[in-house]
This record gives C-alpha cells, structure tokens and sequence, in this order.
C-alpha cells in the first residue's frame, strides 16, 4: 500500500470512528476498550487504525502507550485487520495463477519460450530479442 492510500485509509477510518455514538460507546463491553478510562475503542478495524493514529497524539506515558499498543495489535490481529486474510490471499493467488498462464498460453510468449528452451539446450548461448530486426 502505497503513501496516499495508507492515508486515505487513515482518514476513512478516522471517519467511520468519529461516527461512534455516546451511546452506542456506553453500550460497548469493557473489553472493547484498550485504553485507560474506556479510551481507544477497538471494536472493528476502522476503529483499530483510528486507535492506532490517536495512540500517537496521545499525552499518555511511554509505558502505557506501550500497553495500549500491545492491546492494539491484539485487538488487530483477533479481528483480522490490517492483513489479507487467507481467503483472499488464496482467492489473489488464483487469480495471478489464471492470469500467468494465460500469458504463457498467448503467442506472443511462443517466441520467448523457444529463446529459453535454445538457451536452455545451448550452454553459453547468446540471447538476441530483436527478432532479427
């Protein structure tokens, strides 16, 4: 991810966490928070990255930024935020797959493989990609 959709995502999740109302926060469990005081409500992943940026502006000290981060990540991880999830990682390599091969199916790549298969018989051999141009 890139710098302007890290802070795009950043901002979208600042957004969906400023939607969190007075009362739909006090009818969250405790264990949602990761903060002192009920602070840094972690309950989805917009919420996570939101919890994640103010952790930095807070005036808290180092060690309990340190333990609001580690609940954070914890957070993070159980919710499975901030990571493919094997589905679509498996979904995502299916797809390069199909599309790999469909590129060493097309015709354009029939001379590419007989430059490989030459060099492959003729050690040492000299690749010319010029098509004789």
């Amino acid at each position: 991810m890139g710098l302007k959709e890290t802070i795009k995502a950043n901002n979208k999740a600042t957004e969906n966490a400023k939607k969190l109302t007075t009362k739909t926060r006090k009818a969250l469990p405790n264990s949602v928070f990761c903060g002192p005081g009920r602070s840094f409500p972690c309950q989805d992943c917009a919420h996570v990255a939101a919890a994640k940026t103010y952790l930095k502006r807070s005036h808290f000290s180092a060690s309990t930024q340190k333990k609001i981060a580690a609940c954070i990540n914890r957070k993070a991880k159980a919710l499975s935020c901030g990571g493919k999830t094997p589905a679509k990682s498996k979904g995502a390599e299916e797809k390069i797959d199909k599309e790999l091969q469909a590129v060493m199916d097309s015709k354009i790549f029939d001379s590419t493989r007989e430059f490989v298969d030459q060099s492959v018989e003729n050690e040492g051999m000299e690749l010319d990609f010029t098509d004789g141009k």
